[in-house]
């Protein structure tokens, strides 16, 4: 089957604003908008925020300990599983055969 099909181009709801007017959005026409400068006070929050979220997503150290228990555990119950198995298996072969 060779069928194709086109996108339209999409509507736009609002025609494009021009750049140089130095008007913002909310004020009266005309009016050029002024930038408030960035306080040392500003500043030093920012890097705390930045900081603290660093610190939050740092990774978790775990006692080699409990690691190495752990391990023991998945190990003890991975042979369990698998001595389970062989005998499913010695139990049901002369059914399948």
């Amino acid at each position: 089957m060779n069928t194709k099909s086109t996108v339209t181009p999409g509507r736009l709801d609002h025609p494009p604003q021009p750049l140089g007017t130095g008007t913002t959005p909310g004020t009266s026409h005309g009016t050029p908008h002024v930038a408030r400068r960035v306080g040392l006070l500003d500043r030093a929050a920012l890097h705390l925020g930045v900081a603290l979220i660093k610190w939050g997503r740092r990774p978790l150290h775990t006692d080699p300990r409990d690691e190495l228990a752990l391990n023991a555990e998945t190990y003890r119950a991975r042979l369990d599983a698998e001595r389970q198995r062989d005998y499913y298996k010695a139990v049901n072969l002369p059914r399948i055969l």
